[in-house]
């Protein structure tokens, strides 16, 4: 049996150290990635995503920490990708979201990971999806993947959940900054934190009205839901998995759940061959035939988008 496959067999069985390396081949693009993937494939597909996002300061780790909670109660096993910004010096994350879950350390039926943006932008890192698929393999039927929170960059979490779940908190302008940063489109549902603040009903008031701005939705559709927690006591989380099982349940029942997780497949599939052509465009920097188009383009012989057509046809047939 090679390496790999022991791993992945340690990791089915729950084994947290197998876990970690599989991820750590992947958030280190490792060569034996291609290997990794094909190994997991068999045992994908079946753990339920959900991506938390937000503003800092809305409490996302501790919302986190207490869904954790709720879903262990249920008897569920979860895995956490908790994306942090990366340390200029080392690379690694920054903040390290696992301080803030210590009380789901020692819990077996619980994986926690946090990884480093590493410059990607959109507030997840760039091998989430990847990770993700681990922990689907590595039995996880939940998956909370929490993103860095950067304000205005982290609608691409909508890209790779099942449901997509926005925070906010009374006080913080949230409302104009949903409406700036696009959230409003990208939220299933919508969670209210630090309820107890003065605020809270005026927070939820606005938005609802700003979903209901401009609604085109049909009969059917899904409104998402805008519920009101104070998770650092624990109190409103119940209605939100309520209202993400509610969700799950919408999605299944009109087939949005598979097409959604066929998007998400389309758009792994073209960021791996995008980044494998720049990779090998890449290997042309030194190479003559860059050189040569550069030149021509110089000249006024060539315009840039017929070079970078002889380019592709270059790198693609060679």
């Amino acid at each position: 049996m090679s390496e790999v496959a022991e791993l992945v067999a340690r990791a089915r069985e729950g084994q947290p150290r197998a876990v970690a390396r599989l991820i750590s081949l992947v958030e280190g693009a490792s060569p034996r990635l291609r290997e990794v993937m094909a190994a997991l494939a068999p045992y994908t597909g079946g753990a339920y995503v959900i991506g938390l996002t937000g503003a800092p300061g809305v409490g996302k780790s501790t919302a986190t920490s207490a869904l954790v909670g709720a879903y262990r109660r249920a008897g569920r096993r979860v895995g956490v990708l908790a994306v942090d910004p990366s340390s200029p010096f080392s690379g690694g994350a920054l903040l390290g979201d696992r301080v803030r879950m210590g009380e789901h350390a020692s819990d077996p039926g619980v994986y926690i990971r946090s990884m480093a943006t590493r410059g990607h932008l959109g507030g997840l890192a760039w091998s989430a999806p990847q990770a993700v698929r681990v922990l689907d393999a590595a039995g996880c039927e939940v998956i909370l993947v929490e993103t860095v929170g950067v304000g205005q960059s982290e609608v691409e979490i909508a890209a790779q959940a099942d449901t997509s779940v926005v925070l906010l908190a009374p006080g913080m302008g949230d409302g104009i900054q949903a409406a700036k940063a696009g959230i409003l489109e990208i939220g299933d549902v919508f969670v209210v934190n630090k309820a107890d603040r003065e605020g809270a009903d005026v927070t939820v008031r606005e938005l609802n009205h700003m979903l209901g701005l401009g609604e085109t939705r049909r009969p059917g559709d899904w409104r998402p839901s805008v519920v009101k927690t104070v998770a650092a006591r624990g109190e409103g989380i119940d209605e939100v998995v309520q209202a993400l099982d509610k969700h799950r349940a919408w999605m299944e029942e009109r087939g949005e759940l598979a097409r959604r997780r066929a998007g998400r497949a389309a758009r792994e599939v073209e960021t791996i061959a995008v980044t494998a052509l720049r990779e090998r465009i890449g290997d042309l920097h030194g190479d003559r035939r860059l050189e040569a188009l550069a030149e021509r383009i110089v000249a006024g012989t060539l315009d840039p988008y017929a070079a970078a057509d002889e380019l592709v046809a270059g790198v693609t047939n060679s």
